[in-house]
């Protein structure tokens, strides 16, 4: 599980791809100092199990699924990621609970600087999009974020300047894609009332019954 919270930008130093499937390695300093083996790094919002490492740098297989519902297809050589070590059981909850399993990609439609902060809407797809509330949270990126603003085809979000300077984002041009996770407790209860709710009486039967 992780947070949402970014530790630092890495840098994809190598890609070797075997037609479906990538193995990444990835430059970084920080979320080096403790790394073992089978540790989860989330990479741009995408949980990857660490394969190898040495002083300065870890490699990630990626599975033929995740790069179809990822941007990290997109990915070239000397690109910047967003990355974060799972969440340790005392560590701080600073963001909100993310499972780095990418929902969907969207599509960054406008940026806009006001003030000291930078807005950024994203469209996103129909199923993506229904989980989402004003005000509720989002990981775009491997990044928690709030909702400010949320339309039926995309929603906008609000950076503060750290954020912006501290993670990818800041890197992100109108057109780019960005991974997008919706928030683990809308999904279940979304999921559970309309399971919930599910009912064979329709508008016909209650006609035919009577019922005007």
């Amino acid at each position: 599980m992780f947070t949402g919270i970014i530790e630092e930008m890495g840098r994809l130093e190598q890609i070797n791809n075997s037609g479906n499937s990538y193995s990444l390695k990835i430059a970084c300093k920080k979320i080096l100092s403790d790394i073992q083996l089978g540790d989860s790094i989330a990479v741009n919002g995408i949980c990857l199990t660490v394969t190898n490492f040495n002083e300065t740098s870890f490699t990630a297989d990626v599975m033929p699924v995740t790069i179809q519902k990822s941007n990290l297809k997109n990915l070239r050589l000397n690109d910047l990621v967003n990355l974060e070590r799972a969440l340790r059981a005392n560590s701080r909850f600073g963001g909100h609970i993310v499972s780095g399993h990418i929902d969907s990609t969207g599509n960054i439609i406008n940026i806009q600087k006001i003030h000291n902060a930078v807005l950024f809407s994203i469209s996103a797809p129909e199923e993506t999009l229904k989980y989402l509330i004003p005000e509720g949270s989002i990981c775009i990126d491997g990044i928690s974020l709030t909702i400010a603003k949320l339309s039926d085809t995309s929603f906008e979000i609000s950076l503060i300047p750290h954020t912006f300077t501290e993670t990818i984002l800041s890197k992100k041009s109108i057109g780019d894609s960005v991974n997008l996770e919706v928030d683990q407790i809308g999904k279940y209860l979304y999921n559970f009332i309309n399971k919930k709710n599910k009912s064979n009486i329709t508008k016909e039967f209650l006609t035919q019954n009577g019922f005007y």
